[in-house]
């Protein structure tokens, strides 16, 4: 901790620092920095943290906050699938059971779960009509 408030940072730092100072020698002032460099310095954020490393990067803390998590939120796999309840996280979901039954003993079982629903009376119909 005391090399840092001496001004003498870790190896790795020291590299990204000069790579960082070199390309702004040879750049204009306020020219947007490279991703290699941004990618570089994200990098020693998982080891020196963001506060530390934009300190001896002379780069903008909520710049590199921002592209840390940035690249660490595409490290999550996406979800294959997703539930989405009625009326936000419930457990309670409204659910209706339709049984028909026509003179011939055929049975029809329609389970309603869930907020949208389809048309009963359309599979109804279809239902009468096949028998």
């Amino acid at each position: 901790m005391s090399d840092w408030v001496n001004g003498h940072f870790p190896a790795a730092l020291l590299r990204a620092q000069r790579k960082i100072e070199r390309w702004r020698e040879r750049h204009r002032p306020r020219s947007p920095l490279p991703e290699q460099l941004w990618r570089e310095a994200a990098e020693l954020v998982g080891v020196h943290g963001i506060n530390r490393t934009a300190r001896a990067l002379r780069l903008d803390y909520y710049s590199l906050k921002k592209r840390v998590t940035a690249a660490t939120a595409g490290d999550e796999p996406a979800p294959q699938f997703v539930e989405v309840l009625p009326g936000g996280l419930s457990d309670v979901r409204p659910q209706c059971l339709i049984e028909l039954e026509d003179a011939s003993g055929a049975k029809m079982r329609i389970h309603l779960q869930g907020g949208d629903l389809p048309d009963v009376s359309a599979l109804t119909r279809v239902f009468r009509e096949c028998r």
